[in-house]
This record gives C-alpha cells, structure tokens and sequence, in this order.
C-alpha cells in the first residue's frame, strides 16, 4: 500500500515501522510540520504492560527505548508537611525527545520517508490507499472529516504548566501546596540520568485568584519556581515553550472514514495524571498494525476492526483519566483528611489502583492504612508502629446514635407483606439472612407510613400497633445474631398503586388501586394514575402519618430510621424541579422545594427520640436534563446535617421516569465522595458495590462510610433498588 502519515509524533513514527516489518514494500511517507528535533513537553512514561507489547511489536525499538530509560517503583506524597512513600508501582520514563529521535532513525532505517517542516492542510494534497492523522491534539486531519468522525473536543477546568528541573527525583513525587490563592500541586518524576518533569497545575478559580493569566513565560518559572521551592531543594526548573494551559479531552464518534483514520491523540486524550497519552498512541500503532496482517489490502475491513479493539479500551482509560483529573481540579476538598487517608486517596483515585492490588505492590503501606483507619475508628491516635489491624470494613464505625461493628450493609430486595400491611415471612426472612451473614447494618426495603402510601398492595406499612409488634418480633431476631437494623420509611406518592416489582417498575394495578398525591398532578409514567397535588391539609396529614410511624418504629426498637427522600417518592417529587411545577411558597427555588420534606424530617426527628440516628435516602441526581443535581444534593445534604440527620444515603435517578441512566459498576461512588466531603456528612453508598475490594478502597478513601454490599446479580435488580 501507499501510505500518507501526518504527524511525525510516537504514534505516526511507531505505525510506520511497524508496517514496514509487515511489509517493506509499503510505500510510507511521514509529513511533519515541525523539525525533527523540536518537541514540547519533558518525560515520557511507560506500564510493564505497554513495555511488553513494544517488545513484542518491534524488538529492535524497544531495545533502543529501554536501555535509555530511567526505572523507580515509588509514588512519594509531600502533604501538609508530611512525606508518604508507597513502593512496588514499576514506572519507566525516557526522555520524549530521545524517544523521537530512535523512533526516527529505527523508521528512516527501515525505508520509510521522512518529511519534515511540510504541512499538508487538505486531503487533495494526499494520493494514498492510506492517509493516517497522527498529528495529535490540534490535528489538522480530524477536520477533513468532522462530520463523519464528529469529534468533540473539551477543555478541563484546570490549568496548568509543563517544565523540567535538574533535580533528579527517586520517585513519582506529588507535592500539593496550600496558598491564599488555594492549593497547587505539581506532578514529578525522573526520565534521564539529569533530569525530571516537573508539571504544576491548579483549579481555573485558583489560577485567576494567583494573577497568572497575566504572567509571561519567565515570570510564571519564577513563580513556580519560588513556590515550590523546598520540593526542588536548591535545583531550578527549566522552560520549554512552558506556558500555562487547559488539557484538552479529544473524543470522536468514529476514528475512521474511508481511508483516513486517527491514531493517538488526533483520535483520543486521557488527562497526563494517569500517564497514558503515549502509552494509548503507541497501543494504537500495533492494533492498527496487525489489523492489516489481518486484512491484508482491506483498508476498510482492517479500520473497522482496529476500531473496535481500542475503542472500548481507550473509553476506559478516559473514564479513568477523567476521575483522576476531577481529583485534582477539586483537590481542596480532601484537605481537611489525616496524611494518610489522603494518600490512600490519592493512590486509588482513577479506579485504576484498589485496596487489593496495592496490598501486592505495597503491604507495608496498607498495614499502616489499616492500623491508622481502626485507631482513628474507635477515636485513638496513631503512634509507633503499624500494629495487626483488620482492613477499613471491618473497623468499627460511631454514628450519632448509633455503633456499628464494620461498615457492610446489607439490602435485601423484595416486597412481601400481609393485606394489613404487617411484613411477611419472606421479608422477616431476608432480613435475619442478611443479619446472619455478619453485616453491621441491615436495611429494610420501602416501608410505607400509611396504606395510601404504599407503592403496591404487599409493600409493608407501619401505621398501627399490629404493623409494630410485627416488625419489633423480626428487629429482635436480628439483634439476636449481632446486628444491627435501620428502617427505610417513606411514602410513594405517584409511584403508588402499581404491581409488585417482579411484574415489571411501575405498572399500575389492573383493579385495587388508591388515589395518589404529589407534589404537582403530574403522573409518573405516560400510563400511571395522574396524583392529587397536595394541599395544606394533606400535606399535615402525610406529615402527622410519618411522625406516627417515627414513633412506631421506636417502640419497634429499630437502632436507625432512614427517611425516603430519592427515588421519586412522594418527598422526593417534592425536591425535584421535574415533579415539582407549583407556583406557591412549596415550588420553585431548593429553599421552597426543600420546605415540605424539612416539616416532615422535623416531626419524624421529634417523634423518633433525641440521640437516635436519622438518616435519609437524597437522590446526587435525577439524570435528567432540568433536574436535581449533585451541586443541589450537596446544599441539601447540608441542611438536612444542620437539623439533626446524621447519615446521608447516596442513591440517584429515578425523580422522573425518563432517565438518561449511568449504571456501572461503583457509579455512586463520586456523588457519595462529594456529599460527604462538601456537606461534612457520613455516608452510605451503594451502586455495584459486589467485593471486598470495592469496600476497602471506597471507605478506606474516605468516599463514604458505609457500603451497600450487593448479595444478588446486578440483572435482577430491579429500578428502584438498582439505584440504591
């Protein structure tokens, strides 16, 4: 084949070789706008993993990669004057412009035709069975065809700048620096023998706050320099064009049309937190690559499937990336955390790294993790060495209220309960099941305050003394395993009267039903029964119905009572600007929405008995365009905190129908970790939480306190208790 390369970056020059080996009678031509010794930027930094399928592609580049690589195995945190050290990470770096230049001289030895200062600005310009757009971030290429590849490309809300320094460090070093302005943090690590990068970066807010947009090249050198002085120990930073900037996140819909493809970051970015940008171009290269050995002469076919290889692959990485670079953009947030928890923060923060696998790398530091997370469970201090603890779900947690022996909660699923409303034996069942395998916290599933607010005929009610001694019977089998249990009261408002569950989310019955309230006569599916919007004098009777039930559930002796505030019940119809169309003081802006279900967590609060724990199920977002955010659910959180709640249950979704749904594994995770940081609130979270592992790294993190343990397959959950 004839083939046309733009952009003589690792990928394009990586590509080339690689089809020569396929076949030297490729005609390959690489067209480069900048000279062959210009490059911008310092190190390079390479997995195991990348190393193996370089090796494995081309042994003779690798050969050359390898023997000038710089190799250390530590992450090394500088925060608040403490300095944290976790081995056992396997890093390699090279020099990027030493990695161009073998690069280049492995493509010129192989025949490949090098053209550099040439710019090739349209696709005329281009007679090739082959036209590669390796020309990366602000490519050139990805315009020939926008609107079949419909790329989309967005900057972060953070800034920053990329230098060298002559001090060479012993470790990837992240060093964070508080200042009036807010905390910068820089991001280091070595890649020759003399020389480290050196990347500072900062939220957009922090950066305007500091005056930098308004610093040249060598004022902003100083400043960082200056900054960061006792991370550099005397040494100086070095320029290279090194100005401040926003990465830029690159997406395209497809990589390819007809026979032009993107490679590298002309077809995808991932944020250089994680150290991927070159990793992912050069992965590009050998997938492309052995897709023509596997399509010989097929352009098409070998596009499409080297699309289909890298895509799913590279979306992960992003989706990582994208964690790990929110991390830093909100890095303030995890001030307030002990040394050691931020580490461990720090470390686990894209998903890539967890409890488990650190454990392997490094078991010294998470024995430290451990003994300090159970000291500081049961409220001691830290002094001397580690000491034999258990991992983080296992240590003890103290509510207001209430003690828990680990940080597992259990959720049974199912709907099951007598005409009268008392649980039935399934239901007893399933909780004593869940009880019996060691959680600290059991959670019921809805339990109505009222017959009307029943989501279907066998949801349990908890409206009378019968319904109470009922529940007190299953509440004292349970504490007669160890455990403890929290009640899930609510009423379901416009997702009431329906079938049970395993008939399928919200069908309305056939014959039975009861009229429905809300907070506005909006039906909650196209074919549900239209509510009643709630006037003054229901709105006193739900209100007076909840403190009855508060005080039921005490007598019952439940150790925890959760008020439904999510998942497009009745309160939460009220919160969420979707369900919630009134035009009097209970409708509009958070502080009206919020007023009706205050009243309620008022008289709940009061009925249920001072120095008891009250939580509340709150939706992080109702995934609908319009609706509640996490911005609203962190303001929420925090009033709820000031009037007596003492746990906060992260769920999402489901204020309206139509809900552009997000379910992966872990996906309430970050809402848990924001709530809880920025309204100052314990959590619970649940989202495919199915491990250990995921238990660990979640509350070891300090991403919640309590963790909702999946104990059936995810496809046979249910809406409503999916988002939970």
């Amino acid at each position: 084949m004839k083939i046309d390369v733009i952009g003589a970056g690792p990928s394009g020059l990586y590509l080339s070789i690689l089809m020569k080996r396929v076949d030297p009678r490729h005609e390959i031509t690489i067209y480069e706008r900048n000279p062959p010794d210009a490059t911008f930027g310092w190190g390079v930094v390479f997995s195991e993993e990348t190393l193996g399928a370089l090796r494995d592609a081309d042994y003779d580049s690798y050969m050359a990669i390898t023997e000038s690589f710089a190799t250390w195995d530590t992450i090394e945190m500088h925060y608040h004057g403490d300095r944290i050290r976790s081995r056992g990470h396997a890093f390699s770096a090279i020099s990027r412009k030493a990695l161009l230049g073998i690069l280049q001289r492995r493509a010129a030895a192989l025949g490949v035709e090098l053209r550099f200062e040439t710019e090739i600005l349209d696709a005329s310009a281009c007679d090739a069975d082959l036209v590669v757009g390796a020309d990366g971030v602000n490519s050139t290429v990805r315009p020939w065809r926008r609107q079949a590849l419909r790329p989309n490309v967005t900057p972060y809300a953070s800034r920053f700048v990329w230098f060298g320094t002559d001090l060479v460090f012993d470790a990837f070093t992240f060093v964070f620096r508080a200042t009036e302005h807010g905390i910068f943090q820089a991001h280091a690590y070595p890649f020759d023998a003399t020389t480290s990068t050196f990347i500072v970066e900062c939220n957009e807010t922090v950066w305007q706050r500091a005056g930098l947009d308004a610093l040249d090249e060598e004022q902003t050198l100083a400043f960082c320099q200056e900054l960061f002085a006792d991370a550099l120990r005397g040494h100086r930073l070095l320029s290279n064009r090194s100005v401040w900037l926003s990465f830029l996140s690159v997406k395209n819909r497809s990589w390819h049309d007809g026979n032009v493809v993107l490679l590298g970051d002309a077809a995808h970015t991932a944020h250089f937190s994680i150290g991927s940008g070159t990793k992912l171009a050069l992965e590009d290269s050998v997938a492309l690559a052995n897709a023509f050995v596997r399509h010989s002469g097929a352009v098409e076919a070998a596009l499409v499937e080297y699309e289909m290889e890298r895509q799913p692959v590279v979306e992960r990485f992003q989706e990582a990336a994208l964690e790990s670079a929110r991390y830093f953009e909100n890095v303030s947030r995890y001030g307030r955390f002990a040394p050691m928890q931020f580490a461990f923060n720090l470390l686990t923060r894209s998903g890539r790294i967890t409890y488990t696998n650190l454990t392997l790398r490094d078991p010294h530091f998470v024995r430290h993790l451990d003994s300090w997370f159970n000291t500081a469970a049961v409220g001691g201090s830290a002094n001397g060495r580690p000491t034999i603890a258990p991992p983080p779900m296992f240590a003890p947690l103290r509510l207001p209220g209430l003690e828990l022996a680990n940080r597992v909660v259990e959720a049974p699923v199912g709907e099951d309960a007598e005409p009268d409303g008392r649980p039935g034996q399934a239901d007893a069942e399933r909780l004593l099941e869940a009880a019996r395998r060691g959680a600290g916290l059991v959670l019921t599933g809805l339990v109505a305050v009222s017959p009307e607010g029943r989501t279907s005929p066998r949801c349990p009610t908890l409206h009378g003394p019968e319904q109470a001694a009922a529940f007190k019977a299953i509440v004292d089998e349970v504490h007669g395993v160890g455990a403890r249990v929290a009640l899930r009261l609510g009423h379901a408002g416009r997702r009431g009267a329906t079938r049970t569950r395993e008939q399928g989310a919200d069908i309305p019955l056939r014959s039975g039903g009861w009229p429905l309230l809300s907070a506005s006569a909006i039906p909650y599916t196209p074919v549900s029964q239209v509510p009643r919007a709630m006037d003054r004098e229901d709105m006193e009777r739900v209100r007076d119905e909840f403190a009855s039930a508060a005080h039921a559930a005490h007598a019952a002796g439940f150790d925890a009572l959760a008020i439904q505030l999510a998942q497009g019940y009745l309160l939460h119809a009220f919160l969420c600007p979707l369900a919630n169309l009134r035009d009097d003081e209970y409708g509009g802006p958070l502080e009206n929405r919020l007023r009706f279900p205050l009243e309620v967590l008022d008289a709940v609060r009061d009925a249920w008995g001072a120095g008891r724990l009250l939580a509340a199920s709150v939706s992080a977002t109702d995934w609908a365009r319009g609706g509640g955010d996490v911005d609203e659910a962190v303001e929420v959180a925090r009033v709820l905190r000031e009037r007596g709640c003492g746990l906060i249950h992260v769920t999402a979704g489901q204020g309206v129908a139509a809900t552009r749904v997000e379910f992966r594994r872990g996906f309430l995770t970050p809402f848990s970790d924001r709530i809880r940081t920025d309204a100052g609130i314990p959590t619970l979270v649940g989202g495919y939480i199915t491990t250990a592992d995921e238990i660990n790294t979640v509350v070891g993190a300090g991403r919640a306190d309590l963790c909702v343990l999946e104990s059936a397959p995810a496809a046979s959950r249910t809406g409503v208790e999916t988002a939970s």
